[in-house]
């Protein structure tokens, strides 16, 4: 989904959401949200509809965009509609926001089995304050979920994932792992920040993008079914699991 403000702060409330002192033995596991968990097909369609192109046209136009390395709203001014968020309002109307659909199948499994291995969970991603509510109505199994205009800061930018990382009670980077699905706004920031940094590719991004010579990000998968035993050996020089939760 397209981030809204991501540079303004406002006042958030995560004590409501607090994972408690941060324990030596946790291990966490933090998702990104568009294409990591959420699949964007109805987004971007709804976007289509609002600002008046057919569908396939922005969603081929995007794609270009991606593969020359500009940002997504480049493609709204490519099909004419520079102004594209003033149509905000209307985009929300016809999204309806987060829905059951809109979740990849791997999801819920995913999300239970690590629960089940003692893992901690998060959800943070460069999104409108207001999908943090649409998340949680979800219920899905995690600890902790904030948005990046809720957090006054937006990947790739270091500062962000400091800010990830005290909101998660200061735990040490190396006892986090990062999903994500691009490799500029997550593969890349995220191994800088000392995050244990797991690439799913799929979506536009991860189809896409490539890559840098010399980054090799924990993992490369497809689905995160994928994830155990992946995490299981970036974590396997930490101190053992808790036995509970």
């Amino acid at each position: 989904m397209l981030p809204a403000g991501a540079g303004r702060r406002v006042n958030p409330r995560f004590h409501r959401y607090s994972p408690g002192v941060n324990r030596q033995t946790d291990r966490w596991v933090v998702f990104d949200v568009g294409e990591t968990l959420i699949d964007e097909t109805r987004v971007w369609s709804a976007w289509a509809d609002v600002v008046g192109v057919p569908r396939l046209t922005l969603m081929a136009t995007l794609g270009a965009v991606i593969a020359r390395g500009g940002a997504h709203r480049e493609a709204f001014a490519a099909v004419g509609s520079p102004h594209w968020e003033r149509h905000r309002d209307q985009l929300e109307v016809a999204y309806g926001g987060f829905r059951e659909e809109d979740l990849y199948p791997d999801v819920r499994p995913t999300l239970a089995a690590l629960r089940a291995e003692r893992y901690r969970l998060a959800i943070f991603g460069n999104q409108p304050a207001h999908r943090t509510a649409e998340l949680r109505a979800l219920n899905l199994p995690v600890d902790a979920v904030a948005m990046s205009e809720e957090m006054g800061v937006a990947k790739p930018e270091p500062a962000y994932f400091a800010r990830l990382l005290e909101l998660l009670g200061h735990p040490d980077p190396a006892s986090v792992a990062h999903v994500g699905d691009r490799v500029d706004n997550d593969v890349v920031p995220a191994m800088t920040a000392g995050f244990r940094s797991i690439w799913i590719r799929r979506g536009p991004w991860g189809f896409i993008q490539r890559l840098p010579d010399g980054v090799q990000p924990v993992a490369v998968i497809d689905s995160l079914s994928e994830l155990g035993p992946h995490l299981a050996g970036a974590f396997a020089a930490l101190p053992p699991a808790p036995t509970s939760v």
